[in-house]
């Protein structure tokens, strides 16, 4: 998989898994909040492995590998240490990764091929993680995993857990710490939700965070209206352990008056795993508690201790995980959602049913050819999964052979009535009224105004939003008649005489707009700053360009041609130029912005540099300037500024995390210079 992966190309993607992993963990252990599903967030945590593993010595510091949980966030529950370290467990997706668990414990151990492994086999609850401290048989102290090194004081709170005794029955050693799981039922979990909606109160995604969430609580009070119930699993500080083996240890819990899982059972062999974890599997769906996996154990202690531990996991433990979990229910209705990009999204409304452990109503129907595909129509009955999607996805119709008729996707934009087009190769269907689009317009205001296009200084984002809520911004010509709302703007808080004047002289002063920017600011697809440029500098008027534009998208073959003639210039930004264009709320816009502002012809002025004719292609993070200021550098020099390397290229300017750019450059034998080469360039040829 990493074969053509270079070690910049790697090191970028270990620090971006890094920042995500360690984000969706903050959501799902501080936060009990989680964005993602767990086989997506299983999917992130294995290609971090794999990185890893292919490349050791880029392994970070805060490298997900490294950590257990997430350091416990601020909160009105008192922090506690853990005497010993709360562990995560590897996972495993295949039988052929539990057979590679298994020869690996008896390489490590050196045992011969007729000694055989035995290992204890139990259902992986999904809940919290709690750790309840014993002192002569007295729970003294309750703590969730936290970074597994600090937790959370919950200690209050499990007192109205009746699972959870006060005192051990028995002879129990002086300090003995059971670690296991808070969870909820499903029953319990849907009484709550259906409790809570009815009070008007937030509604839980899962049994997990419902778990959570009630024992994470400052008053104890709330916690006890709230049905939690604990299985122990395993073991921490304990200064005797009165057992040689995990099932001689659990039998010893159980005794001790709490809790194990009922489908806890020792097994001889890889087969006997394999057999076991598909039974629970197939009575997964029966359970009275949500679990997503199998968890085997090595069952001998002395074995466990040789074994030992790496990074935040014990090399004589696994967790086997389930397959995504799938329902089936009925698609109520489809609604068509517009995003920020103009984008089409279809969503499936659905009749409520329970995917997981999740209460599922929306499903993401991605695209009209995905529903081309399954064929569905409202009243459908479908099956749907949840499985590396935040919204859960349709697998299979179930009733597509019955005679209804097709789903209508639409051919206008349902907020603003504009076409609704996809362009050619592209599965997506998209407004072409982006400058008028109510779903839209806030994202193109702040484009329009953005560094690379307009570049009004005081008119920043939330500013666009603030006044765009007051119903002064509407569209971008609006932006030029705010001189209108002077005494307006001066109620607003934070505004004053000065910085209101400020505001109005920046946008006075944009009047007369380079037209490149201006035509950027458009937030045409696949117009960029260089693009727009590019066709500038060919017909140094928007005007000229929105004629020849015009024609081509009425199949002009000769307009056409014209446009791709241009280098740099392909049939997609063609075919937008062409849609934009050719919407009539497009026009009305555009020649309103143009009462308004008068760009002057486009004029490049150059001048004479050692790179002069010569193409050259910026690569990495630019931390002195933005890309299109480098590019816009280049241009200014007489250069042509290209997106990829090829034989044609004549300099590479590469910054930090230059990947594959940079290692191609090396293979042609093509100069490289960082931004400090680059800039003394520029000061050169001032």
């Amino acid at each position: 998989m990493n074969e053509n992966l270079s070690e910049a190309e790697a090191a970028n993607e270990l620090m971006r898994l890094a920042k995500a992993i360690a984000h969706h963990d903050r959501l799902y252990h501080a936060e009990d909040a989680p964005e993602i599903s767990d086989p997506e967030y299983d999917a992130l945590v294995r290609r971090n492995a794999e990185l890893e593993a292919a490349f050791p010595h880029l392994v970070r510091d805060d490298s997900p590998s490294r950590k257990v949980g997430h350091a416990v966030a601020a909160s009105p529950l008192a922090k506690v240490a853990h005497e010993v370290r709360m562990m995560s467990l590897d996972n495993a997706f295949a039988d052929g990764e539990v057979a590679e668990f298994v020869a690996r414990v008896r390489r490590f151990l050196a045992l011969p091929d007729d000694v055989p492994v035995a290992m204890t086999a139990e259902d992986k609850i999904d809940g919290l993680s709690c750790s309840l401290r014993y002192e002569d048989g007295r729970l003294v102290r309750a703590a969730t995993r936290g970074d597994g090194q600090v937790g959370e004081d919950v200690t209050a709170n499990v007192a109205h857990i009746a699972d959870i005794p006060q005192m051990l029955r028995g002879n129990a050693p002086a300090v003995f710490e059971i670690r296991g799981e808070v969870y909820m039922e499903k029953q319990a979990f849907a009484a709550l939700n259906a409790a809570q909606e009815a009070a008007g109160g937030k509604l839980f995604a899962n049994p997990r965070n419902a778990a959570a969430g009630s024992l994470r609580q400052k008053d104890a009070s709330v916690t006890a209206q709230r049905p939690l119930r604990f299985l122990a699993h395993g073991w921490g500080a304990a200064s005797e352990v009165p057992g040689e083996t995990q099932l001689a240890m659990m039998q010893q819990i159980a005794a001790w008056g709490v809790p194990v899982s009922a489908l806890f059972e020792r097994c001889h062999s890889l087969q006997d795993l394999l057999q076991h974890y598909r039974s629970i599997q197939a009575r997964r769906p029966g359970l009275p508690y949500e679990i997503d996996g199998v968890v085997y154990k090595v069952d001998r202690l002395d074995w466990q201790s040789r074994l030992g531990f790496v990074a935040k996991a014990p090399r004589w433990a696994l967790a086997h995980k389930f397959p995504a979990e799938r329902a089936g229910t009925v698609l109520e209705s489809i609604d068509i959602q517009v995003g920020r990009t103009g984008k089409l999204t279809p969503v499936g409304r659905l009749a409520r049913v329970l995917v997981g452990g999740v209460t599922v109503t929306n499903v993401t129907l991605h695209n009209r050819d995905e529903i081309a595909r399954l064929g569905v129509r409202p009243g459908d009955r479908v099956v749907v999964q949840r499985a590396g999607d935040v919204i859960p996805q349709v697998v299979e119709n179930l009733t597509r052979e019955v005679d209804r008729t097709p789903f209508p996707f639409p051919a206008h934009c349902p907020e603003c009535g504009s076409e609704a087009v996809a362009e050619e190769g592209e599965v997506d269907v998209r407004c072409t009224g982006g400058l008028i689009c109510p779903a839209q317009r806030v994202e193109r205001l702040k484009h329009f105004v953005s560094r690379a296009a307009l570049d009004i200084e005081g008119l920043g984002e939330k500013t666009i939003e603030q006044f765009f809520a007051r119903g002064w911004l509407e569209s971008p010509a609006d932006i030029f008649r705010l001189r209108r709302r002077r005494a307006d703007i001066l109620t607003l808080d934070g505004w004053q005489d000065k910085s209101v004047d400020n505001l109005l002289a920046a946008i006075e002063a944009r009047r007369a707009p380079d037209a490149a920017r201006l035509l950027f600011g458009l937030g045409i697809r696949h117009v960029g700053a260089v693009t727009a440029r590019d066709l500038l500098k060919r017909f140094h008027t928007l005007p000229a360009l929105r004629e020849l534009a015009q024609k081509a998208q009425g199949s002009d073959e000769e307009a056409r041609a014209e446009l791709l003639a241009i280098d740099g210039i392909g049939p997609a930004v063609v075919e937008a130029l062409g849609d934009f264009f050719h919407e009539p709320h497009n026009l009305g816009v555009w020649e309103d912005i143009l009462s308004e502002a008068t760009p002057p012809p486009y004029v490049v002025e150059t001048r004479d540099s050692p790179v002069s004719g010569k193409t050259v292609v910026f690569t990495g993070k630019l931390e002195t300037m933005s890309r299109d200021e480098a590019k816009a550098q280049a241009e200014a020099l007489g250069a042509k500024a290209a997106g990829s390397v090829s034989a044609k290229t004549d300099l590479v300017v590469a910054g930090p995390g230059a990947g594959s750019k940079l290692k191609k450059a090396a293979e042609l034998g093509i100069e490289v210079i960082d931004e400090a080469g680059w800039a003394e360039i520029v000061r050169s040829a001032s």
